[in-house]
């Protein structure tokens, strides 16, 4: 069965940045056969033109791939400008479609509502999907009357929310680690992990984002999809399977058991960085970069703890923290185990024992105590690394992949959407009332009261 690719805001800094290349490395690789290619922007371009923009995207995002298989590429592009909130426009850009669309919203979030509703007049043939990108929504309410408005358009089934995160190397292996050996299951508990932390800190600054940034900050930007999808990824119960939905029921179950801070301003932080150093590159104040509106009070630190109120996990506490303009990138999921009962041999404490999965760069790292070599009854920290084998495709390449291919396996289902929405709701009325002081931290720092 022919496919059509329609990717509205094709001319947008997602698609030129992330998905064309995607799909340049999909050409390349011969998985993009019998698929169509159209995108529709409000500019005011015909198919030659979109395809000089697209091939200058190309070279900037892509210039490392084969010039053959981007030019491939790049002649298979089609061209329709409209605006995508009118039915009239979408109706005459999926004219253009020789096959069953997958209409992509490579846009802004604030315009999803709209774009589904539209779609919905015109209507959609059997078979068809629906692609929204991240955020969904901003707050319970908006995800509850978006999936609403998803569910008039198509069956559940035929709608795929995107986080990429979850086609990150490292993230995809939480699933091997923990099911493919028995060594790390049986204490997968409250009975042997201390606690969980799960940190995405950057060092980059807005990056000419603040027209989006500005307006949802680092707990929406972050922690209410990514990061809690690797919560749910790395405590969820084992999946009869991955594919049929298999792997969102599990993912949703333990979503729905996950309960924010009792007390926010205790269990909770926010920042915002002022100007500093971060790498040799001066940044601004958050405050003063252009975009940006200081009477906000847009976080760039985001940080809270929840718990897990299931009998796998009850009393363990799971922080979740994100940063802008840090003084490291650290970005690692990290699992701390419980300090053995009784050493026979000395009265030193010894440090528990710690499982990192590092996001970026991708690896897994396991601390350990061992003998030393020299008192053979005195304890050393050893640190035994893997590097998990990289993957053929960008993150956003095999989610085209599985999209175009008709797996699910890694979108994320309505529960999901709502029940990450439930979860932050708490700490956003908290913060938005400030009843949680705005820290600030210089750029380059380890933000807020250096927090380890």
């Amino acid at each position: 069965m022919r496919r059509s690719l329609v990717i509205l805001g094709g001319s947008g800094d997602l698609t030129g940045r992330l998905l064309l290349p995607s799909l340049a490395r999909l050409e390349a690789s011969g998985d993009l056969a019998d698929v169509g290619l159209l995108g529709v922007s409000r500019e005011d371009l015909d198919d030659d033109g979109y395809r000089d923009w697209a091939r200058r995207r190309l070279a900037a995002h892509a210039g490392d791939l084969d010039e053959e298989a981007r030019e491939r590429l790049v002649g298979r592009l089609r061209y329709r400008p409209g605006d995508v909130t009118s039915s009239a426009d979408l109706r005459a850009a999926l004219d253009r479609t020789d096959g069953v669309p997958i209409v992509y919203l490579a846009l802004p979030n604030t315009v999803f509502r709209p774009t589904v509703d539209a779609l919905a007049a015109v209507g959609l043939p059997e078979g068809a999907q629906v692609v929204v990108e991240k955020p969904f929504g901003r707050d319970l309410a908006d995800a509850r009357e978006l999936n609403a408005a998803l569910h008039r358009l198509l069956p559940e089934e035929s709608v795929f929310r995107v986080d990429h995160f979850l086609a990150k190397p490292t993230v995809l292996n939480v699933l091997g680690l923990r099911f493919a050996n028995r060594l790390f299951e049986p204490v997968w508990n409250a009975a042997h992990v201390e606690r969980v932390d799960i940190v995405f800190d950057e060092t980059l600054g807005l990056e000419g984002r603040a027209g989006y940034y500005d307006r949802a900050g680092a707990l929406r930007d972050m922690l209410q999809n990514h990061l809690l999808q690797l919560l749910a990824l790395v405590a969820m119960e084992p999946p009869l399977t991955v594919t049929g939905g298999g792997l969102a029921s599990r993912k949703a179950d333990l979503l729905r058991a996950v309960r924010p801070p009792v007390d926010v301003r205790a269990g909770s932080v926010r920042g915002r960085y002022t100007a500093g150093e971060v790498d040799g590159r001066r940044l601004p104040d958050y405050a003063g970069e252009e975009g940006v509106d200081p009477a906000r009070g847009t976080e760039t630190y985001a940080e809270f703890t929840v718990t897990v109120e299931n009998w796998r996990w009850a009393g363990v506490p799971f922080r979740l923290r994100t940063g802008k303009a840090m003084g490291t990138g650290r970005k690692e999921v990290v699992v701390r185990f419980r300090p053995v009962p009784h050493l026979p041999f000395t009265d030193e404490e010894p440090a528990p024992d710690v499982l990192r999965l590092q996001l970026s760069p991708d690896g897994i790292a396991l601390e350990l105590n061992l003998n030393g070599s020299g008192d053979p009854f005195d304890l050393e920290r050893e640190v035994l690394t893997a590097t998990p084998p990289g993957g053929d495709l960008p993150a956003y390449g095999l989610v085209l992949r599985e999209l175009l291919g008709g797996d699910t396996s890694l979108a994320i289902s309505d529960v999901e959407a709502e029940e990450s929405w439930r979860i932050v709701e708490p700490v956003l009325a908290a913060w938005a009332a400030d009843e949680v002081p705005l820290l600030e931290y210089a750029a380059g720092s380890a933000g807020p009261e250096a927090r380890p």
